[in-house]
């Protein structure tokens, strides 16, 4: 009796000890915003350094799987047919995972936000650079194309009702995924494209495409996050929140070495550094943030409700049970990080720095410009466009060139390519303002009876 009491106990042991756990990752690596949930968490091996060890996972084994979609539908099938464990997607498409897994009689929660905007940057609309369209109220009549069903959708459907047009008739909206809509703009068979990180700034970067508007001008906020499969969640809480510390880890790592890591997305996307910087450089285009901020949670309310409009799904989610913070709240507490603090937090990440040229630390961004010159590892800063446009002819001079160069949108605070943005300068000629739309820069231009030029006229240094 006591030796198979024994070979029982033997047998449970080898069994426990040979238990592996699977931990299925899907990423949207090109989605660069997503970047803390998935790609830096792959790349630099952090969820190994903090997945459980203890407990009922001393003896455990951890198969760790990656995978990469392009966007949240497909990445949203596979959760769904249980081939994956945890995914990073925006507001729209994590909604409709939502949808997806209740109608399979499963259930998927929203455990964190990775980076967003309140107001809603990151969402925008392009055109094709030559076009003569400079702001949306121009496009009534055209062909807008948009990848359906996207966040950018529900900022696209917003910005048409703002307008006051009905966006079955004063408009052609057709759906375009990014990929598609690069060679769509540049063939001028569309005319204009509506999407979502990192597209409205990449396309315009890569030279074929300008910015006419921002999604922060149409007020909806937007966010992209983090799901988990609940049932995944509920037998491996511990597991889950070592995937938030990862992410939080990765958070850390790029907030300290911005241009560093924006590399490392560039070496494995192919998105340039310089557009990664935009978003994830201090003073950014758009905020990396963990939080289930007010605006984050509406974001989610009003995508499920739009995704209904649209006939896309017909369940009717509780957000307050599809949105879950107990596992980042963990999270934060274990990394010794004061979540209800965070919460409150609405500042993007701050800039540290001295003006390259004074030596004079930098307290007012709003004219704040920044150039970032090949074969330079970090960005150069600037007090004001007057100093940055004067040194960049002074390198350009000396045989160097820029790889870009920020502005700041003087009305809203967005951070701009420089080359595509509109520039107003005072009658003395020593005060210069960024602006994205033209109209804002006429605007001003009135006011302080200076005149508006683009980026080359800028740089040129021509009388004006």
């Amino acid at each position: 009796m006591k030796f198979l009491a024994l070979s029982l106990l033997l047998a449970f042991g080898s069994a426990n000890a040979a238990e592996t756990i699977r931990v299925a990752i899907g990423t949207q690596d090109t989605t660069i915003n997503c970047a803390t949930g998935g790609l830096l968490i792959r790349e630099l091996h952090l969820l190994e350094k903090y997945l459980p060890h203890d407990g009922k996972y001393k003896d455990v084994k951890y198969d760790i799987e990656w995978k990469n979609f392009t966007s949240g539908a497909p990445l949203t099938n596979e959760m769904v047919a249980g081939k994956l464990d945890l995914g990073s997607m925006a507001d729209f498409p994590g909604s409709f995972n939502g949808a997806a897994h209740a109608k399979a009689g499963k259930k998927s929660i929203f455990i964190t936000v990775l980076s967003g905007s309140t107001l809603g940057s990151g969402n925008g609309i392009v055109v094709p650079k030559n076009s003569p369209v400079q702001s949306l109220a121009e496009l009534k009549g055209k062909t807008i194309s948009v990848p359906f069903a996207s966040t950018a959708h529900g900022m696209l459907l917003r910005a048409v009702k703002a307008q006051g047009w009905d966006p079955e008739k004063d408009v052609n909206i057709t759906t375009q995924a990014p990929e598609v809509a690069g060679s769509a703009l540049q063939s001028n068979k569309v005319d204009a494209h509506a999407d979502f990180v990192p597209f409205a700034e990449l396309f315009p970067h890569r030279g074929f495409a300008r910015k006419i508007y921002d999604g922060s001008q149409a007020q909806a906020p937007t966010m992209h996050g983090s799901l988990v499969d609940a049932a995944y969640a509920k037998k491996y809480p511990e597991v889950v929140v070592a995937y938030l510390r990862a992410a939080i880890e990765a958070d850390r790592l790029i907030a300290a070495e911005p241009e560093k890591y924006s590399e490392l997305i560039a070496k494995v996307t192919g998105i340039e550094a310089e557009v990664n910087y935009l978003f994830h450089g201090p003073v950014g285009l758009q905020t990396r943030d963990f939080t289930w901020k007010p605006e984050y949670r509406q974001a989610v309310k009003t995508s499920i409700e739009t995704l209904r409009l649209l006939k896309r799904t017909d369940s009717d989610i509780d957000v307050n049970s599809f949105i879950d913070d107990t596992f980042i709240r963990t999270a934060f507490r274990q990394a010794g990080l004061d979540y209800d603090k965070q919460l409150k937090n609405y500042e993007k990440l701050p800039l540290k720095a001295k003006d390259a040229v004074t030596g004079k630390p930098i307290t007012d961004f709003r004219h704040l410009t920044q150039i970032w010159v090949q074969g330079e590892p970090l960005v150069r800063h600037y007090a004001n466009a007057t100093t940055a446009i004067a040194e960049l002819r002074k390198l350009e001079q000396a045989g160097k060139k820029a790889r870009t160069v920020y502005a700041h949108d003087q009305g809203s605070g967005l951070k701009l390519l420089a080359r595509d943005a509109w520039f107003v300068v005072a009658a003395d000629g020593r005060d210069v303002s960024a602006y994205l739309l033209k109209a804002d820069a006429q605007t001003q231009a009135a006011k302080v009876k200076g005149k508006v030029v683009d980026f080359d006229t800028l740089k040129a240094g021509k009388p004006i």
